[in-house]
């Protein structure tokens, strides 16, 4: 990086060492975010990162394949609005809790966006995207277990009257849009923060109520998959697999297109609101 090497301590931040309330402000905010990616890539924590991984995605589609399964298993109980309403909740709350841990991707097809963007080094992409099938996996057969029905009724599906062909328009559709809000508040290949945490939730619930009749909203292929896998129906799996991906593949060139190239500053700042010609011009990052 042109500025130089990042200080080892941002003193602004109360988690750190050395760091009391009458420490003066010394730390820049793009040296404090320089310092919060560099924590992010500590090659010593990626176990950590890994777990926190699987677990943020087994309550993710928890609640996601929950809300349906259980609504099977005691008719009435849990509405649509409901169900589609408590995976943004749940995103949230993820956030919110383990954001600084793994960045709380919970997705492959986030991750797969970071790694394109160039603020997600592809080397960790297969470990992320295998933990997260596992912790979608899990969940599922929890759930199968303890509610007594299929998980299958916990997967995504074409809706009444929809093709799959419809349902895979909405979900690169749906899929474009989340994964622009994430690369848009995200700091780095983290969703941090309570902006990340509300513009990601508000979004995948407001896509649940408007589109689930057509595709679902799974906008996530582990999120379906993973319902899949543990009840061996594999109905549609294509669109709940190539949709997302699709969508996070044109969201990444979106997301140029508004803030330039990805990787280095520009990756970590733009969310920020610091981003300028010397930040975002390639050559520069």
């Amino acid at each position: 990086m042109s500025d130089g090497p990042v200080p080892v301590h941002d003193y602004n931040d109360p988690e750190l060492p050395g760091h009391s309330d009458a420490t003066p402000l010394l730390a820049s905010a793009e040296q404090r975010a320089m310092l919060m990616v560099r924590n992010f890539q500590d090659p010593s924590q990626e176990w950590r990162r890994l777990a926190s991984e699987l677990l943020g995605t087994f309550f993710l589609v928890l609640v996601a394949a929950g809300g349906p399964m259980i609504d099977h298993a005691f008719p009435g109980q849990v509405g649509r609005a409901a169900a589609v309403v408590a995976p943004g909740l749940m995103v949230m709350s993820i956030i919110l809790f383990m954001g600084k841990v793994s960045g709380a991707h919970l997705n492959p097809a986030v991750s797969i966006a970071f790694w394109l963007r160039r603020d997600f080094p592809g080397r960790r992409v297969p470990a992320y995207v295998i933990v997260q099938f596992a912790g979608a996996v899990l969940a599922a057969w929890f759930l199968q277990s303890v509610v007594h029905v299929s998980s299958s009724y916990g997967a995504n599906y074409p809706g009444h009257g929809a093709t799959q062909v419809d349902a895979f328009l909405m979900e690169v559709v749906l899929t474009l849009g989340l994964v622009s809000v994430i690369l848009g508040t995200a700091s780095g290949a983290q969703q941090v923060g309570l902006f990340g945490a509300i513009g990601v939730g508000s979004y995948i619930a407001l896509a649940g109520l408007w589109a689930s009749p057509i595709s679902g909203t799974s906008m996530n292929p582990a999120r379906t998959l993973g319902p899949d896998i543990v009840s061996v129906d594999f109905t549609s799996w294509w669109v709940y697999v190539a949709g997302p991906l699709l969508g996070a593949v044109l969201a990444v060139g979106l997301a140029w297109v508004l803030r330039g190239p990805g990787g280095g500053k520009s990756g970590s700042l733009a969310a920020q609101g610091t981003i300028h010609p010397q930040i975002s011009r390639p050559g520069k990052a």
